[in-house]
């Protein structure tokens, strides 16, 4: 009688759990459904764009728009590459105004839509690139682990790398350290983006050899569909339509007196659902930046700042592992 009633009870359970589970899935595929195919085209676009730029769930694009359709909201609503190369005698270090500045401080960054943290660091030759050990298809190393590699205070992720999960220490694209090509090659085109021997932030598209003919000491390369050029020269770069969906992202800017601009914006959490490239844009003018540009974001979006991890970064299985970062000594 006992075993009858405790496997009632059980049934009674698991059929709670699926009905629930059920309501669920149908509740958040109608909300989706919603975003979709309702009457806001905007939501549509921002909606397409941020599963378009998550990659484990990106294929969930094609379950309401043809892949024309998605390619097309991918077109007419992104940030515009350029030929310009940044000009580094916009940049005078140590000009500032604000000389009681800290070395080193963190700003939360809040909106109505994400929040984040921004790093500045007044001293633009404390930023270098670090690196895992080694280049090769396997398991790479959270922000905080290449940190502790070189003794960094802080640090944020990087370039672009094979996203071939637990394959994560391969970057993609052109890798220099101490003005040294450690993946690259002499004549291929790169969306580069670095500092200089002199500490002036560059970015541009160029091959190794230019980079190393402008001086660059170290580097990281995204494309321009994931870590688009925000700022060059002062000027905004031209957004069209909304600008990207909201995720996590990371950028790197550097203002007119030389210091550096470090950001993390969380993203896909009930808190704080991510930011497009135009926000990321936004905050960057409105901290100083002269350059900036954003660096691979998504799971990748870390800030580490003595000894532990700042931000909230979107993983279930903790900090993406990978093999560059922007690091502070």
């Amino acid at each position: 009688m006992m075993k009858k009633n405790v496997l009632k009870w059980l049934g009674r359970v698991g059929a709670t759990l699926l009905t629930t589970i059920v309501i669920l899935v149908v509740g958040l595929y109608g909300v989706m459904a919603m975003l979709a195919w309702g009457p806001s085209k905007v939501a549509k676009k921002q909606f397409i764009m941020s599963l378009q730029e998550t990659g484990e769930l990106g294929f969930m694009a094609n379950w309401f728009c043809s892949q024309e359709e998605i390619d097309k909201i991918k077109e007419e609503n992104s940030v515009k590459d350029t030929t310009d190369i940044t000009d580094s005698s916009l940049v005078v270090i140590g000009n500032s105004e604000t000389s009681d500045e800290e070395d080193l401080y963190v700003v939360d960054i809040k909106a109505e839509a994400y929040s984040g943290k921004l790093m500045v660091i007044k001293d633009p030759s404390r930023l270098f690139v670090g690196t895992v050990p080694e280049f090769k298809l396997e398991k790479g190393w959270t922000v905080s682990e290449i940190a502790q590699r070189y003794d960094a205070v802080a640090g944020i992720n990087g370039g672009e790398f094979v996203d071939s999960t637990p394959q994560t220490a391969m970057p993609i694209g052109l890798v220099m350290v101490d003005g040294n090509v450690l993946k690259g090659t002499a004549g291929e085109m790169y969306h580069v983006t670095g500092i200089t021997f002199d500490n002036k932030l560059v970015m541009g598209n160029m091959t190794a050899a230019k980079a190393q003919e402008l001086g660059i000491r170290d580097c990281v390369n995204v494309s321009s569909d994931i870590g688009p050029f925000l700022i060059i020269n002062g000027e905004a770069q031209d957004v069209d339509g909304v600008g990207g969906g909201l995720n996590p992202r990371t950028a790197i800017g550097q203002r007119a007196d030389g210091a550096i601009l470090l950001l993390v914006v969380d993203g896909r959490q009930v808190t704080s659902l991510g930011a497009s490239f135009s926000d990321l844009q936004d905050i960057m003018l409105q901290y100083g930046a002269v350059n900036a540009s954003a660096m691979d974001g998504g799971t990748s979006t870390q800030m580490y700042y003595n000894g532990e991890v700042i931000n909230k970064p979107y993983s279930p299985t903790g900090p993406r592992t990978l093999p560059t970062a922007f690091l502070i000594k």
